[in-house]
Order: C-alpha cells, then structure tokens, then sequence
C-alpha cells in the first residue's frame, strides 16, 4: 500500500461519519450524500493533500464537503430529483435520538446557509473562526448566520410546541 493509500483510508475511518453527516446536513439527501462522501475520499486519494494533524484533516474534509455540497445545489440535477426511499434517509438519524433527533431534523430544515453553520458549531464544534475559514467567509458574517439561525430555529420550535427555557 501507498502512503497515499494509508491516509486517505485512515481519513475515512476516522472521519467519514462526519463527512457522511455533514454532507447530509448541507444536501438533506442520504443518497446525495453518500455520493459527496465518496467523492471527497477518491479525491483525496488521487489528490494527496498533505495535513499537519488530524484537526487539519478535519477541517480540509468539512471544508470540501461544504464545497461540493454548494456546487451540488447549484446543478440541474439536484434540484430535478427527489429521495427514493425515506427510510433508507433515517440511517443517519441511528445516531441521534428523541429530542436530539427532533432538534437536528429541525435544523435542516433551515435553509442551508443557516443549517450548515449551525452544524458545524453544535455538532462538530468548530468556533466561528474555525467555521469562517472553512466556509470561505468572513467571521462577522459566520456570528451574524449563527445567531439569525438560532432566532430561526427558536421560532420554528416554539411553533412546534417546544417553549423557551429560562
């Protein structure tokens, strides 16, 4: 086996459920997904980017899941094909439970510029520098998503049912 070969497999041992799970939150589409997932690691493979440590790693892959999940969205063919199978789009729901699951089905149904932030810092906890590098964009921006996302995400759970806690 190549070196090459090594870090690409060892990339999706550790991070591959997070690729998968991010990919998931920018496309809402386990196929699409599964496909993006793909995708990143062959590139990866073929590409050969060297990281200084796995944080490094972590954020290439985020930062290139985030990328061709844009790239998706704007093509013709995202926005002509809808999922098969919904039960085969709750395998990645295995992970969470009761409310947690309801929360994080609410989040994407944010629009993605707000889901996308919001998943990165609540569920993979990058900071807001972290996820402005990583997305291209400029802090105050990634703050300003953050917080119009959660006042998003408030108003969707109070309809919901869900009352405001302290």
């Amino acid at each position: 086996m190549h070196e090459s070969d090594n870090t690409a497999l060892y990339a999706f041992r550790k991070f591959g459920d997070t690729v998968m799970r991010c990919a998931y939150a920018c496309t809402g589409s386990y196929y699409e997904a599964e496909d993006i997932t793909q995708e990143i690691f062959l590139s990866m493979h073929t590409e050969q980017p060297i990281f200084s440590d796995d944080e490094h790693m972590k954020a290439w892959l985020i930062r290139v899941t985030v990328n061709k999940c844009k790239n998706l969205k704007k093509s013709f063919r995202f926005s002509r094909t809808l999922p098969i199978d919904e039960k085969i789009e709750q395998e990645l729901t295995c992970q969470f439970t009761g409310e947690e699951n309801e929360l994080r089905e609410m989040l994407f149904k944010l629009p993605e510029k707000y889901s996308t932030v919001m998943y990165l810092y609540y569920y993979e906890g990058y900071n807001i520098r972290e996820i402005a590098d990583m997305m291209g964009k400029n802090e105050n921006t990634v703050s300003s998503l953050l917080q119009r996302g959660r006042k998003k995400l408030k108003i969707e759970l109070e309809k919901e049912g869900y009352y405001a806690r302290g």
